[in-house]
């Protein structure tokens, strides 16, 4: 294992309730709240999709939206069992490895060790 852990894990057709999910994991994980704020006269289909959790845990960190998580480590190390658990947690939330329903944009996710 030479890289850092980096998978992203999507949600298709319903948005994630990032409240909810706060709510569930806010006991076992840091949790801070990113908020994007935009211009009252903005026209976007994702106006309303800007905000994200981003949830750590020992080395593993998530960056949740509403249809997708970016699981990252800063630096290479073993999996903890806090970060199998966030692991396994977002898993259970996002539970696609590909944008959309289509069979395109498939991204395996990498080995990873554990302690």
């Amino acid at each position: 294992m030479s890289e850092p852990y980096r998978h992203v894990r999507f949600r298709w057709w319903q948005p994630v309730d990032l409240e909810e999910v706060s709510e569930k994991l806010k006991d076992e994980f840091e949790i801070s709240k990113r908020e994007m704020p935009s211009e009252g006269q903005e026209i976007s289909l994702y106006k309303d999709q800007r905000d994200q959790l981003v949830v750590v845990a020992d080395t593993l960190q998530a960056s949740l939206g509403n249809f997708r998580a970016n699981l990252s480590q800063n630096e290479n190390k073993p999996f903890t069992k806090k970060d199998q658990k966030l692991r396994e947690e977002i898993f259970e939330i996002y539970t696609h490895a590909r944008p959309t329903p289509f069979p395109w944009q498939w991204v395996p996710e990498p080995e990873y060790e554990t302690e």
